[in-house]
């Protein structure tokens, strides 16, 4: 009974055939010719290349770079981003597609995807022209590993109280910051060739003091710590930053000192439709494990009780994807799109992650804790995704906060 599962992740052909039969019409026909599209393209390479190593990965907490790779080099670590750095200029919706099929075969190659593009994007919209030249294409073609330096050992979503100095030392063509202090919880810090690092020039300014910074990976007084060992997420690394009088030349600011708070509400868009899609992908993969299982265990007739909660999986599922493609598409279509309905979505979302993750593994009864399964690794990997990008806590009270703005003049 343990191996059951097994040809589904590691059979191409019948891992996209489960994938095709469980995917649903009514959130199908949000997507246009192009979106599906990629998703199908996206599934190929998930099914070769992402989902059969999945489970070694997990199991050796072995850094996915095969399957980053592979997406990389179909070229689909780009969408977002303009064609002349290599980027495909598609919308947030097939971001969103690409990253719940990847999720579905393996959440820390998703996780390892995303970083990805949070380290490209604030280079992109705030950084010089030159800076992204030198970064990005090589951040979406796979060369290098990006890392997004926020969280501090004392500052997690309150950005404004970074204690990371950068201290603007000459002027000229000289021009440079000195950056000092640590940050914890960076994904891809390990082994990441450009650190957008936020830190601030001076604490007594708070917001207005955080400004962006490209650290090069190879900066002298840059040190990292060893990755944590995590609960999920082994496929992708988690590690502590050091930043010891670190010279950072004044050309790799990202935008403006003082523009960093600004940025980084602006990344937290995207960061946000990632661990939504996060949220439905893992939730999909805990689904399909537990549905495939109990079939074979018992046939075409199900038990009322597992037929009854899969069913809500199934409903709790299509909601979750509608609420994603809804305001991914919003992103598309509004340079401002509400913060509570971003809020909105990433709670949603990651909570049903981890909701699917402990009911699929409920229902199968003492089958669900088997690694081979696959279901307890969804379990682990879901947690995560309730915690970073703004934990389920914070975004439940933007979600107050933005409800009482619209309220307005009636309070």
């Amino acid at each position: 009974m343990s191996n059951v599962l097994k040809p589904l992740d590691r059979d191409p052909d019948r891992y996209l055939a489960v994938a095709r039969a469980t995917d649903e019409s009514a959130s199908d026909q949000l997507l246009t010719e192009r979106e599906a599209q990629v998703r199908a393209q996206v599934r190929d390479v998930v099914a070769a290349e992402v989902a059969p190593r999945a489970a070694d990965v997990d199991a050796a907490h072995t850094f996915a770079h095969d399957s980053y790779q592979a997406l990389a080099a179909a070229g689909l670590a780009g969408l977002i981003f303009p064609r002349r750095w290599g980027g495909t200029e598609d919308t947030h919706v097939a971001y969103a597609v690409a990253m719940e099929e990847i999720a579905a075969g393996c959440a820390a190659t998703s996780l390892i995807y995303m970083t990805q593009t949070h380290a490209a994007y604030p280079i992109w919209v705030a950084g010089s022209e030159e800076l992204a030249s030198r970064y990005i294409p090589g951040l979406l073609d796979g060369t290098r590993y990006g890392s997004l330096a926020i969280t501090e050992p004392d500052a997690g979503s309150d950005v404004a109280s970074l204690k990371t100095r950068a201290t603007p030392d000459g002027g000229g063509a000289g021009a440079s910051y000195t950056v000092t202090g640590s940050k914890t919880f960076i994904t891809t810090g390990d082994r990441a060739d450009v650190i957008v690092c936020f830190a601030t020039v001076d604490p007594a300014l708070g917001r207005r003091g955080v400004t962006a910074l490209a650290v090069d990976g190879a900066a002298a007084g840059l040190t990292r710590g060893r990755p944590f060992l995590k609960m999920g997420m082994h496929g992708s690394s988690t590690a502590e930053l050091f930043f010891s009088d670190v010279r950072v030349p004044a050309g790799n600011r990202i935008g403006a000192e003082g523009d960093g708070w600004r940025i980084v509400m602006a990344s937290v868009v995207k960061s946000r439709i990632s661990a939504a899609a996060q949220g439905v992908g893992i939730a999909r993969a805990a689904y399909t494990r537990a549905l495939l299982a109990l079939h074979q265990m018992h046939g075409r007739k199900l038990p009322d009780e597992a037929t009854f909660a899969l069913a809500d999986l199934r409903g709790d599922i299509l909601r979750g994807r509608l609420l994603l493609l809804s305001i991914a598409r919003e992103v598309d279509r509004s340079s401002s799109p509400s913060p509570g309905q971003i809020g909105i979505m990433k709670q949603s979302c990651t909570d049903l992650g981890w909701r699917a993750s402990i009911e699929a593994a409920r229902i199968l009864g003492p089958f669900g804790d088997l690694a081979d399964l696959g279901v307890e690794r969804c379990l682990r990997d879901a947690k995560v995704t309730q915690i970073y990008d703004g934990t389920n806590e914070v975004q439940r009270m933007l979600i107050g906060r933005d409800t009482t703005r619209a309220l307005g003049e009636l309070l």
